[in-house]
């Protein structure tokens, strides 16, 4: 008999069992997916919230504020500088005019701005990196800070780095709950496995006898583990996804507020199979500790 065919014999029979406790595959099948859909959707929800949040907070900037003193030729250079780096995406300069006529328009000092005989505000760069990582606006500053032509230097860096902090407290939230949820699937399989050996524990000990392998008994119940922890994936993502259709509306109602066009998605494909796979192994190693513990001892009399 080939190792395919016994592998094939034991995945039948885990099937079979699976279909004999329709309602019972059912109940455990819900726990799993119930264990599996929520760090799930807290996930996808966080990568589809982090797009929300950077466009409420808009794109972060550097401000590059010139000497007063800075000449043409001065602010010409530092312009091809800028245009030269690979790490800014755009730039934009403002002059100094035109930043007195903003500061008199927007915030509401058009009298004092009035009274001045001399424009005290000097031109200004504003440069938008390509990345938002806090590290990158770092690394910018640290390079033109002591450009000669620079009088200041000023870093829309705050939101950036709370952001990131904010979305990395909840993906290692996710992951935590994720690892408190995995253990509470893999004690669910254990407990499951364990009754069916206590179940079938009379036909055990015949196979037992009449030679087989424990490796040939322990293996039906391992898929068993492993198809249970498979369905329990399939129905957390249908879960997932229809808890995504119900709050969509909502959150994409909420980013239109700000004029943002916000499309929640997901879970997509490679969600969806890490989702799958982790739920089928999870079951795997339910089922796995449960044969060892009990297989090992034997099945009760």
């Amino acid at each position: 008999m080939s190792a395919l065919h016994v592998q094939r014999m034991a995945l039948g029979q885990a099937s079979r069992r699976l279909a004999g406790k329709p309602l019972s595959t059912l109940l455990s099948a819900i726990v799993i997916a119930i264990a599996l859909t929520l760090p799930a959707l807290g996930y996808v929800l966080i990568d589809n919230l982090a797009g929300l949040a950077r466009g409420v907070s808009g794109q972060p900037e550097i401000s590059l504020f010139l000497k007063l003193d800075a000449t043409p030729e001065q602010t010409r250079a530092l312009e091809a500088r800028l245009r030269a780096d690979t790490r800014i995406a755009a730039l934009r300069f403002v002059p100094r005019d035109a930043a007195l006529k903003q500061l008199a328009q927007r915030g509401g000092f058009a009298e004092v701005t009035g009274l001045l005989t001399d424009n005290p505000l000097p031109d200004a760069f504003v440069v938008e990196p390509h990345s938002e990582n806090p590290d990158a606006f770092e690394a910018l500053r640290r390079d033109y800070a002591a450009a000669p032509q620079i009088a200041h230097l000023q870093l829309d860096s705050g939101w950036v780095e709370r952001l990131h902090a904010l979305i990395d407290l909840g993906r290692s939230a996710m992951l935590l709950l994720g690892g408190i949820f995995a253990a509470a699937l893999v004690i669910v399989t254990f407990n499951t496995i364990r009754l069916q050996i206590l179940t079938q524990r009379h036909e055990i000990a015949v196979l037992l006898l009449l030679g087989a392998t424990r490796d040939f008994v322990r293996r039906p119940f391992l898929y068993f583990g492993a198809l249970q922890g498979l369905l329990g994936g399939l129905l957390a993502w249908g879960i997932v996804a229809g808890l995504l259709r119900l709050v969509a509306p909502r959150l994409e109602g909420l980013a239109q507020r700000y004029s943002i066009v916000l499309d929640i998605g997901g879970p997509h494909l490679p969600e969806v199979l890490v989702l799958l796979v982790t739920a089928t192994l999870l079951g795997w190693l339910g089922a796995a500790l449960s044969v060892r513990r009990h297989l090992h001892d034997g099945p009760a009399d």
